[in-house]
């Protein structure tokens, strides 16, 4: 069982999307077969099991209303991505998990990541578990608490979300990750020009904390809370702003792709130049 963190975002739609493994629906309703855990304090907001009923995009609305509800809340460095995912995968020869294993399970890691607080059903941070895919479970949370303050995850949350990942494992009898490591350590070598701009381009395309991202994050936030307001005027402004955040998307995948071409080793290229030097014409 291998946990990942994704860098925060902005919005839940991408990350809802990427669980689901499709677009985002209104009219498409995620089952509890789907949605297989929440935040406790949800059903204190929704009786009667209304969220049963809910669509993708419903379940997207309601892990950014804390958004509209505190418009100012930020983190101690002023951050406004919110938006924490977090996508667990079996091991390949694992056995399918059962429907209240993968409740279970979303429960755990979403106490070692530090947004669920045991006893405080009635407070707390917004957050879903989503299982749509075959041996992989996303956790999407909102880091804005329900009384508008900023929830800081730990700073050791990759080891809480490791250690928690082994006890489920021993827990539940899955194929535990090897601890030892067959991978030799790279040799160190001095960076080439190509490999600083590598550097730098990846900077920019890094989707957590390159500047690109923060301006797409922002626009696409924008165009979400447009989109809400009346009028056919602000649906359309809402989708320009949604074009331009996708553009400046694949801009960063453009950036990214050459840093990746920049930084490829050039034994290719000197293994031309020796066969060129080594090569003898027959008199």
């Amino acid at each position: 069982m291998i946990p990942r963190l994704h860098g925060r975002t902005h919005s839940p739609r991408e990350p809802l999307a990427e669980a689901l493994g499709r677009p985002l629906s209104p009219n498409e309703g995620l089952t509890e077969y789907t949605v297989v855990a929440h935040w406790p304090g949800l059903d204190y907001y929704t009786p009667n099991d209304e969220q049963r009923t809910w669509t993708s995009v419903q379940w997207a609305e309601h892990l950014e209303d804390p958004y509209l509800e505190h418009p100012f809340a930020a983190s101690a460095d002023d951050d406004r991505r919110a938006i924490l995912h977090l996508d667990i995968r079996l091991h390949p020869d694992d056995r399918e998990l059962t429907g209240p294993e993968w409740a279970e399970t979303a429960h755990r890691f979403a106490r070692a990541a530090g947004i669920e607080i045991p006893g405080a059903a009635e407070h707390g941070w917004r957050w879903i578990a989503v299982q749509a895919q075959p041996g992989r479970l996303d956790v999407i949370a909102n880091l804005i608490h329900l009384d508008g303050t900023w929830r800081t995850p730990p700073s050791d949350i990759l080891r809480r979300l490791a250690d928690e990942a082994r006890r489920i494992e021993r827990d539940l009898n899955l194929t535990p990750v090897r601890t030892g490591s067959t991978v030799r350590p790279a040799v160190r070598t001095a960076p080439t020009a190509s490999a600083q701009l590598a550097s730098v381009l990846t900077q920019l395309a890094d989707e957590q904390a390159g500047p690109l991202a923060t301006v797409r994050g922002l626009i696409e936030h924008t165009a979400h809370r447009i989109a809400r307001q009346p009028g056919a005027a602000g649906t359309g402004t809402a989708h320009r702003l949604e074009l331009i955040a996708r553009r400046l998307h694949g801009i960063q995948q453009d950036l990214d792709t050459t840093a990746a071409h920049l930084a490829q080793p050039r034994t290719a290229a000197v293994a031309a130049t020796t066969a060129r030097h080594t090569t003898h014409r027959t008199p």
